[in-house]
């Protein structure tokens, strides 16, 4: 993330004194001869310009990839928990145990986690008790023991945030896989991970009390820009039939929180522009489905993985809320060659909603000849 916001800045940097040079060297060249610069200046100039930025390092995707194997058919299958991390109080554990059941009944591959891994107030060190008695002594289920792929939320910034990306935490538990933005690439589907918590405004201006770790993020500009040109390039760079995007924070919700307006007008964009399929989230401690005429994308929050029940509902075009559910539990997702199917379950394992799509590929279209 660095590297390649370094690099950012090196190109912007140029192409700004690309642009400026060129406007002065025009101006100068239509007071004539006073100045002595013709247009063969100016050319000069340019290719200076242009060989500058042809020593900066190239522009690619540079968010880490993870490859994962998908099934001898080409499948896969995983769940989605967000907003758990409570020492198995507020029905962790019973969450968790039905997890454990539908994995196994699932087979599932992995498990991924939408944010806010350790509540109040993140990890105090690696050392911190809290993430084994939140994580490894509640998720003791057979079917459990595959890969976590974590996000960063908001209250994972107000502890040592490093401690959750130190790979001290994978060494005292395997299954562990926490990093701020990256690529889970199934062959089928790739799974794209954001660090949202950024990009609100209000953790920065009115932090109400509260302290974030904002190490490795300072400074801000830099560190967003890098993240939508990072999830921009790998999403376009993608080739897998399926698209999904994970963050902590909701897109569109109808919950407390509501649509993060910061995310609706710099990442939605981009999602829709690269034929994203899901946005996943969590942060509003509940499971909903939207799914609006103005985007392609369905809008899945799953944030019931401790603490819920907060009564509170906000929407406005009810023919977009396709499932809202004021509680705990968490949803699966089965994705095979053509079809990708959703499931939302509650805290004793009951289905609540279920979801269903199909693509045709291309291999499997019969054009005659």
């Amino acid at each position: 993330e660095n590297a390649l916001g370094l690099t950012c800045t090196v190109r912007n940097y140029i192409y700004v004194a690309f642009f400026i040079t060129k406007s002065s060297l025009k101006q100068k060249e239509r007071m004539g001869s006073k100045y002595g610069i013709g247009s063969l200046s100016i050319v000069m100039i340019l290719l200076l310009c242009f060989l500058l930025l042809s020593m900066a390092p190239k522009l690619e995707a540079e968010l880490t990839t993870i490859e994962h194997s998908p099934n001898s058919d080409g499948s896969i299958s995983f769940l989605v928990i967000g907003d758990w991390g409570r020492r198995g109080l507020y029905n962790q554990s019973q969450v968790a145990l039905q997890m454990g059941r539908i994995g196994e009944k699932m087979d599932i591959d992995f498990v991924v986690s939408t944010g806010d891994n350790i509540y109040d107030n993140g990890m105090k060190s690696v050392d911190d008790p809290a993430f084994q008695l939140s994580f490894t002594d509640i998720y003791t289920s057979p079917s459990l023991q595959k890969p976590w792929y974590l996000v960063l939320g908001n209250h994972d910034y107000r502890g040592d945030v490093e401690a959750q990306l130190s790979p001290i935490l994978r060494s005292l538990d395997s299954r562990w896989i926490c990093m701020r933005s990256f690529v889970v690439d199934a062959e089928i589907a790739e799974l794209f991970f954001v660090d949202t918590t950024p990009f609100v405004d209000a953790y920065f201006l009115d932090p109400k009390g509260q302290t974030y770790d904002w190490r490795g993020v300072s400074p801000r500009d830099f560190y967003l820009q890098s993240i939508l040109t990072d999830m921009e390039m790998s999403l376009r760079e993608s080739r897998a039939k399926w698209k999904i995007v994970v963050g902590h924070h909701a897109i569109k919700s109808a919950s407390i929180h509501g649509n993060t307006k910061e995310l609706e007008s710099l990442l939605l964009p981009i999602l829709e522009a690269n034929n994203v399929d899901l946005y996943v989230n969590g942060h509003d401690h509940c499971l909903q489905h939207i799914s609006t005429s103005q985007s392609p994308i369905q809008f899945i929050t799953s944030g019931g993985g401790s603490k819920a029940w907060r009564g509170y509902y906000n929407w406005t075009t009810p023919e977009d809320m396709k499932y809202f559910y004021d509680g705990q539990g968490f949803i699966s997702v089965k994705i095979s060659r053509t079809e990708m199917g959703i499931v939302f379950y509650d805290v004793s394992g009951n289905i609540l909603h279920k979801w269903d799509t199909s693509k045709m590929l291309y291999t499997d279209l019969d054009f005659p000849l």
